[in-house]
């Protein structure tokens, strides 16, 4: 196969593999996570161990529909200024490669699934099965792309619970769900200003969406997301001293919307989260005051808890 791109230097087939798993993207699954830490199980070595697997079940099976809508979107890719060196894009690896790749990581990210326990397997079918619908379907729908989007976020926060076996908080899911979409629409208006208006032959979704539009929907949801989780802090939480953390959200809420509009980041949420030392700084030292909160402070009884 010819060089897509002359003169940039091509990668061996391992590490053109490597990078269609897109290991960059599997923060994402840190969502697995969060079910640990508000349930206060965070102590148990068992439940720790079921949330590891779960996220290497979910990091694997992620990557096989990254590298499934990297196939389908080889074409499209190639007219985008950063998704052209993508491995398939790139012809660094071959359609006979990403299926054989495909197979391996999906064979292997169920079988995990399944020792973790079949409810859990189940969530991982239902995400796997939303993913697919986005790459086949939705992807080219106006609003509906996202809300699919933000259906895998959703379904890695149940996940997490049902592989411990706790109750899903319906806070939670809330507060899921609008951080979701509120990175979604951002992630749409990243991607309008990357290109510069020129958005014809890369997606067909993103034609339908204007700069003014968007900024509507990151006003709604921005609001959305810094309420639930302000409501989740006093009424739904182990203990209301999880306010404490309030600052820490709605700085890295501010500063993603600061990179977005000012610093053209936000077409690729997982590169603009994972190399801002801000936002890194704070997501840490949110970490330590949560977990430093639920564990010291005294649990009072407040309305809507689990």
């Amino acid at each position: 196969m010819t060089d897509v791109h002359p003169g940039v230097p091509r990668r061996s087939a391992v590490m053109a593999a490597m990078a269609a798993l897109r290991p960059k993207q599997w923060a994402k699954n840190v969502l697995l996570f969060p079910a640990l830490i508000f349930s206060s199980n965070f102590g148990r070595l068992d439940d720790w161990a079921l949330c590891i697997g779960a996220f290497a079940s979910f990091c694997l099976l992620s990557s096989t529909g990254y590298v499934y809508n990297d196939l389908r979107d080889a074409d499209a890719d190639r007219l985008h200024p950063k998704k052209r060196h993508r491995p398939i894009a790139a012809g660094e690896l071959t359609p006979g490669g990403a299926w054989a790749l495909m197979a391996v990581t999906l064979a292997t990210s169920l079988g995990i699934a399944w020792v973790v326990g079949v409810p859990f397997l189940v969530c991982a079918l239902c995400y796997f099965a939303t993913t697919l619908s986005y790459s086949t379907v939705f992807k080219h729908y106006v609003i509906l792309d996202v809300m699919f989007l933000s259906a895998c976020y959703l379904w890695r926060a149940v996940a997490g619970a049902v592989a411990i076996h706790v109750p899903i908080s319906p806070w939670l899911l809330l507060c899921t769900t609008f951080l979701a979409l509120f990175l979604g629409f951002n992630k749409r208006r990243g991607e309008i200003l990357l290109l510069e208006g020129k958005k014809t032959g890369t997606r067909k979704a993103l034609d339908s969406y204007s700069p003014a539009m968007l900024q509507e929907f990151q006003a709604i949801t921005t609001s959305g997301t810094i309420i639930s989780y302000a409501l989740y802090t006093v009424l739904g939480s182990p203990t209301p001293w999880l306010l404490l953390t309030f600052p820490y959200v709605l700085y890295v809420i501010f500063r993603y919307i600061y990179l977005v509009d000012q610093k053209g980041e936000g077409a690729a949420p997982d590169e603009t989260l994972l190399k801002d030392v801000p936002i890194l700084v704070a997501a840490v030292l949110y970490a330590v005051t949560a977990v430093a909160v639920i564990f010291f402070a005294p649990h009072v009884a407040v309305i809507g808890t689990g």
